[in-house]
């Protein structure tokens, strides 16, 4: 259970306002390394969407520099186009996606990234942007969709990778949620080792199998009566865990 929760706020708010003041660093997240793509286009859209898949036990940072000089190489860059991956051969997807390492494994990642393209081809005409609108741009009704279809968003559709995937869209195109409270945190190891830290939950229950379900509801319900919404706190608990809580709050 949730102790204190008027002095775990208090210390959250300090920590929102040393991130604001770039005290805990970020000056640099991992997903600043991109093209820079116009906000609203479908490439910027694609760009922030197949790579993020792949993004499970591995260096956030690695993985977007990996997926950057593949964008940047006019060779590998047709594996953001979903119509290119589908006429691709195994062979030739294989080597564009591990030739600057955007898949680390040789098999099932091709298959994860194929999977993905062939869904968005398939079921939105090459346009991952129509996943939003035709779900009138609501968090619930995009999760829901996504949970209901879950094979054809391999890793995508993961309660972690989904909920961050969602918040990098909002931050990176021109995407406007109308929904954004249900973008729950996204408890990867450092937002639940800081969760632990500020007593958001116990070290007993760190180490349950269910920790990343436990964590977002706490999150949830401490945050429900305040302006803010639980991914709001991501950024600043990744990086004050990053940082190995150097900063006391």
């Amino acid at each position: 259970m949730m102790q204190n929760s008027n002095e775990i706020l208090i210390r959250v708010y300090r920590l929102l306002e040393l991130y604001k003041t770039g005290e805990l660093g970020g000056e640099k997240m991992p997903e600043d390394e991109n093209p820079h793509l116009p906000k609203q286009s479908l490439e910027n859209y694609l760009y922030f969407s197949l790579p993020m898949a792949l993004n499970y036990q591995r260096n956030s940072y690695v993985l977007w520099e990996c997926a950057n000089r593949t964008w940047n190489d006019v060779e590998t860059q047709t594996v953001f186009s979903p119509k290119a991956v589908i006429d691709m051969s195994e062979e030739e997807l294989k080597d564009k996606l591990t030739r600057y390492k955007v898949a680390l494994q040789q098999n099932k990642q091709p298959i994860i990234w194929r999977t993905l393209c062939n869904t968005i081809e398939r079921d939105f005409k090459g346009d991952i942007r129509l996943l939003f609108s035709t779900n009138n741009y609501s968090v619930a009704k995009i999760k829901k969709y996504m949970l209901t279809n879950k094979k054809d968003f391999p890793y995508l559709s993961g309660n972690k990778i989904m909920n961050y995937w969602l918040h990098v869209i909002e931050q990176r195109t021109d995407v406007i949620f109308l929904d954004r409270n249900h973008i729950s945190i996204a408890p990867d190891t450092h937002i639940i080792q800081a969760s632990e830290k500020l007593g958001i939950i116990t070290s007993d229950e760190k180490l349950k199998s269910n920790v990343q379900d436990i964590v977002a509801n706490r999150w949830e319900e401490l945050l429900a009566n305040t302006e803010y919404c639980s991914i709001d706190i991501h950024t600043p608990m990744w990086l004050w865990s990053r940082s190995k809580f150097k900063i006391d709050l």
